[in-house]
């Protein structure tokens, strides 16, 4: 899945992944608040959410560098 989805984002351009990183901060963000008030369901959604920040990070650092 993971080498699916690093293709995925390899064909985008760097303002849409920009923009998914930033849906994805504010997922991250709402999960923190989630877990603060005692209503998390999905505990595992923190680990996959950060992994899929760092992929498209990483995907933007290889944009950049050619």
């Amino acid at each position: 899945m993971s080498n699916n989805f690093m293709e995925t984002l390899s064909a985008k351009s760097v303002e849409e992944l920009k923009a998914e990183r930033l849906e994805l901060r504010k997922a991250q963000f709402n999960l923190r608040m989630q877990k603060a008030t005692g209503q998390l369901e999905k505990p595992h959604q923190f680990k996959a959410t950060r992994k899929q920040i760092a992929q498209i990070n990483t995907v933007l650092a290889q944009k950049a560098g050619e």
